[in-house]
C-alpha cells in the first residue's frame, strides 16, 4: 500500500470523515467495475458496491494495512456477493419446496385423502432424512437394504433415520 494511501486510511480510522469520503470516492469506480465483472449485472453491481461502501464505513477500523484499500474493498464486495448468492439459493430452494408441499397437499385433499401433521412434519425434513425415515419406518426396509438402495453405508442410514425420527418427535411434540 502506498504511503499516501496508508496515511489516509489511518486518518479515516481516527474518525476523519472527509478523508474517508475521499478514499471511497477514489476507489468507488474501481470497485463498481470489478463487481460488474463478477456479477455480469450492472444493477446488482451497483447495489453490491453500495453495500460494500456501507460495510467499509462501519469496519474501517479493522483495515490492518496488510493489503491495499482497493483490495480490501474487493474482498468485502466479493464476500457480500457470495453471501447474497447463498441466500438467494436457500430462498429459491425453500420456495421450490413450499410449492411442492402445497401441490401435494392439494392433490391429497382433492382426492379426499387425509393430509395430516405427520406428512407436514415429513415435508420439513431434509430430503436425505425424509427418504431414509420413509424407507425404514413406512416401507419396512432394513438399514442394509436402504444402504444398498442409496449407495451409502448402513451406519449412515442408521444415523439419518435416528436424526430424522428425533426431528419428527421434536416437531410433533
Amino acid at each position: 500500500m502506498k504511503t499516501e494511501e496508508r496515511n489516509k486510511v489511518k486518518l479515516a480510522q481516527q474518525g476523519d470523515a472527509d478523508v474517508l469520503a475521499e478514499l471511497i470516492q477514489e476507489h468507488y469506480s474501481f470497485l463498481y467495475k470489478y463487481l460488474v465483472k463478477v456479477t455480469m449485472d450492472p444493477a446488482m453491481a451497483e447495489d453490491l458496491a453500495q453495500d460494500t461502501i456501507l460495510r467499509c464505513i462501519e469496519k474501517i477500523r479493522l483495515h490492518d494495512g496488510s493489503s491495499s484499500f482497493s483490495s480490501w474493498l474487493m474482498t468485502m464486495g466479493t464476500r457480500i456477493y457470495i453471501d447474497q448468492m447463498r441466500r438467494k439459493k436457500r430462498e429459491k430452494n425453500w420456495l421450490f419446496k413450499e410449492r411442492g408441499i402445497r401441490r401435494i397437499r392439494w392433490q391429497f385433499e382433492s382426492r379426499n385423502e387425509e393430509w395430516n401433521d405427520v406428512l407436514e412434519s415429513l415435508a420439513n425434513l431434509s430430503s436425505e432424512h425424509r427418504v431414509t425415515v420413509l424407507l425404514k419406518h413406512y416401507y419396512g426396509y432394513t438399514y442394509e437394504e436402504i444402504g444398498e438402495m442409496l449407495s451409502i453405508p448402513s451406519g449412515t442410514v442408521k444415523s439419518r433415520v435416528a436424526t430424522g425420527v428425533r426431528q419428527l418427535r421434536e416437531e410433533m411434540s
